[in-house]
């Protein structure tokens, strides 16, 4: 949120300049954000899955039997995050 917050700040002052200078800043920002927050979402959801995994381990003899139960509970926080980021955009925003 602050590398969203200053690039912003910067490329409205480039923007005075020459809107080219300000493109290149929102871009590059961009392209750091969309390089942190790939990886921060994968890394998310490869926590879910094995904290899930434990929940998961003991309950059937054979594991792939319970795989899409454990799939829809992935889904289902996936459908809470995104429920939550819409009102909070319908809202007023965040």
């Amino acid at each position: 949120m602050r590398i969203a917050t200053y690039s912003n700040s910067r490329t409205a002052y480039k923007a005075i300049e020459s809107l080219s200078e300000a493109f290149k800043v929102a871009y590059r920002a961009g392209c750091v954000m969309g390089f942190f927050l790939t990886p921060a979402g994968l890394l998310v959801l490869v926590i879910l899955i094995g904290i899930y995994r434990a929940i998961y381990k003991g309950v059937p003899d054979n594991h792939w039997e319970d795989l899409p139960s454990m799939m829809e509970c992935i889904a289902g926080y996936g459908l809470g995050g995104s429920t939550i980021a819409l009102f909070g955009r319908v809202g007023g925003g965040i």
